[in-house]
């Protein structure tokens, strides 16, 4: 590979404008404020089960997001295993959470950009979660079916 070529490759990393630092620090502060809503939540401060699944209720099958906050709750007790078994789409979910957190705050405070972030086009992040949620509901389906068929 030539020099001129070497120099004009475009880097994963790269320095973060002050708008970017901001941006990314208001979302950092975002999931951690969800993740200490999460953790009130599992040590019982918060009630987060008012009402049933009506859904359940009436088809007597999980909904495509029942036990997601149940596996969320789990995940933020640390029972990671334990929230993949409960709803693994939730899981899968909290753990891109973690790692978004993460990149959020090497951005906000070490001003570090992860170009990856504007290669990814929204209408592939919509239809991964579709995709996933619609994986997380097959698995809670065919477990709840399997519970059936066994009783």
């Amino acid at each position: 590979m030539q020099t001129i070529q070497q120099l004009n490759k475009p880097k994963f990393f790269h320095r973060a404008s002050s708008r970017q630092r901001i941006v990314a620090g208001l979302v950092f502060l975002a999931l951690a404020a969800f993740f200490t809503f999460l953790a009130w939540a599992a040590h019982n401060k918060i009630n987060i089960y008012p009402y049933p699944c009506g859904f359940k209720q009436d088809y007597d099958l999980p909904c495509p997001t029942c036990g997601m906050t149940t596996s969320a709750v789990a995940f933020a007790q640390g029972r990671i295993f334990q929230a993949f078994y409960i709803q693994p789409t939730a899981a899968l979910l909290c753990c891109v959470l973690v790692l978004s957190a993460f990149f959020t705050f090497l951005t906000a405070v070490f001003g570090i950009y992860c170009r990856f972030f504007t290669a990814v086009k929204i209408k592939y992040v919509i239809l991964a979660i579709i995709i996933i949620i619609a994986a997380g509901w097959m698995v809670t389906l065919a477990r709840a079916l399997a519970e059936k068929g066994q009783v």
